[in-house]
Formats: C-alpha cells, sequence, structure tokens
C-alpha cells in the first residue's frame, strides 16, 4: 500500500544515476590498478573515479544546454556519493561539508585540466598518479583515457545520459 502512496517518490533514479553508474564501472576496472599501477588506495581509486567523471563534463559542455543539464546531474550525483560514502566512513557534519567541497574542487581543477589539454599524456600523470610511474604504466592509462575521449566524441548525448558510454 505505501508503495502506491510514494511510488512518485522513489519510483525515478536519482538524476545523473545511470550515467554516474557507468563511470563508477570504468573507473573499477582492475587495469587501472594493475597495468595502470594508480594505486588501489581510497586517493587512487578517486583519482581515477574524478578524471573519469572529468573527462565525461568535458564532453558534455560541447552539447550546449542539453549537455549542460546532464553535466549538472552529473555533478550532483557525483556529490552525493562523496558525502554518502564519506558519511559511511565516519565523517561527521563539521568535517563532511570541508571534505566534500575540497573533492569537488579536485573535481574542477580535472575538468579544468582535461578542457585545456592539447597534451593527454601529460594530462595523465598530473590526473592519476601523485608520484612517478613507470612509463609503461602511464602510457597504459594515457591510452584507456585516450580511448574513452574519442568513444565519448562518437557517443550521442542520450547514450551518454543513459550511461552508454563503454
Amino acid at each position: 500500500m505505501l508503495g502506491s502512496l510514494f511510488r512518485r517518490l522513489t519510483a525515478e533514479p536519482p538524476r545523473g544515476s545511470p550515467l554516474f553508474d557507468a563511470v563508477t564501472r570504468i573507473a573499477r576496472e582492475p587495469h587501472w590498478y594493475v597495468e595502470g599501477q594508480v594505486p588501489d588506495t581510497l586517493d587512487g581509486r578517486f583519482a581515477v573515479l574524478s578524471s573519469v567523471v572529468a573527462i565525461v563534463l568535458v564532453r558534455l559542455e560541447s552539447d550546449g544546454p542539453a549537455g549542460d543539464a546532464a553535466s549538472v546531474a552529473l555533478t550532483e550525483r557525483f556529490i552525493a556519493v562523496m558525502e554518502s560514502e564519506h558519511r559511511e566512513l565516519g565523517l561527521g557534519d563539521p568535517t563532511l561539508g570541508k571534505t566534500v567541497r575540497k573533492l569537488v574542487g579536485m573535481l574542477a581543477r580535472k575538468t579544468e585540466l582535461w578542457r585545456s589539454t592539447e597534451d593527454r599524456t601529460a594530462a595523465t600523470r598530473e590526473s592519476l598518479y601523485k608520484e612517478e610511474v613507470a612509463p609503461d604504466a602511464l602510457r597504459h592509462s594515457s591510452e584507456v583515457l585516450e580511448r574513452l575521449v574519442v568513444k565519448l566524441g562518437e557517443t550521442s548525448l542520450t547514450d551518454i545520459e543513459q550511461g552508454r558510454i563503454a
């Protein structure tokens, strides 16, 4: 009975969920942490996730107002998930807001990096790695991100919004 009363409130997934779910699947692929040698830590996983989100945000800019709406939905979902995940890690209200703002700021910097770069290998290094990385690992990650950029460029906005990017 309650389901029928509240169906409109809960039946729809949060805006941006299909795209954020697809981005998360990409960021969880083991090759990032094996061949790409990104540290399999919270920081390393955030580096991959935020880099992929940034690349998607840059792609969405090319679709004008419709892309802007998808970008806002993805960013809102990113913020909601970061807040939820950090609550689960035990961060309380006084610290949580500051931490989430810091993470959003990091995403904004990566988005600007990917928006303005012509040297994608340098952008990959800056976006994914805090320390020096083996050339083969950097090449692997750079090639994967380059393929993602190309794939996104060939994918319609509707498909991107529905998470059909990988």
